[in-house]
């Protein structure tokens, strides 16, 4: 089975779970809902419970065992660095995995220390901080892989990875100073899934349509840099403006 039949059968799979979870009616998941957890501005919100009903044996399996936030932590810093390793040395749907591992474990992290009632600035403070090391670990290994494939494959990955930062920056910033602004198209949950689906599809892509290898990979960082760089603009004025007319 080549790359693209392997690809296929990865989505068809979770198009057909997709089937079964509107077919069972399962509904809104209920942690998903208090917390107004949004995909793509909301237009997404379907792909969001979908996918905690299907991490939700997982999520059942280790409350059951006992486990605690920081383990879910820790282990998504671990697929995060795994992620980056493999990426820059070639293997993208190694990488692929990687981060889907470690965007489950990050997702976890914060459903079981509210089921088990463990909320702490702690937890909020090592959650967000190790969620900034995992996507460095990413976007450093684009900028390796892609530093001699294009002749601005390394720009790009480091513009991915600079707006990135910037997104998040501003939201802690803001939210530091009492103004909390969540707006944007390009946030955390939208890059760790367009990073993971071009590490799976880029060599079957590349194959499929004769390009060289990493083209979809240079094509999507350099979207995830412009909405970054886009959402983190909108981000400063936003909170900018609320700052202004609190002041006044």
């Amino acid at each position: 089975m080549n790359s693209l039949q392997v690809l296929l059968a990865i989505f068809g799979a979770a198009f057909a779970s997709m089937a079964v979870f509107a077919l069972l009616g399962a509904g809104r998941d209920a942690d998903a809902t208090k917390k107004n957890t949004q995909f793509a501005g909301g237009a997404g919100n379907f792909l969001v419970h979908w996918f905690m009903w299907v991490i939700g044996p997982i999520e059942r399996l280790f409350l059951a065992l006992g486990a605690t936030p920081d383990v879910f932590n820790f282990a998504g810093l671990f697929f995060g660095a795994v992620s980056g390793v493999c990426i820059g040395l070639g293997h993208l749907e190694a990488g692929g995995w990687a981060i889907a591992a470690g965007g489950v474990c990050d997702i976890l992290d914060g459903r079981i220390a509210r089921a088990r009632k463990l909320d702490s600035d702690y937890g909020k403070f090592i959650d967000s901080t190790l969620d900034r090391f995992v996507e460095v670990f990413c976007l450093l290994g684009f900028v390796w892989f892609l530093r001699d494939r294009f002749e601005h494959g390394a720009l790009v990955a480091a513009a991915a990875l600079a707006g990135s930062l910037l997104v998040s920056y501003a939201r802690a910033r803001g939210e530091s100073l009492g103004v909390l602004c969540k707006e944007g198209l390009m946030q955390r949950a939208e890059r760790l899934v367009l990073t993971c689906l071009v590490c799976l599809s880029d060599t079957a892509l590349s194959e499929r349509f004769g390009w060289p290898r990493g083209t979809p990979s240079l094509w999507v960082l350099g979207a995830i840099a412009l909405g970054t760089f886009w959402t983190a603009t909108h981000r400063t004025i936003w909170i900018s403006r609320r700052l202004l007319e609190r002041a006044k």
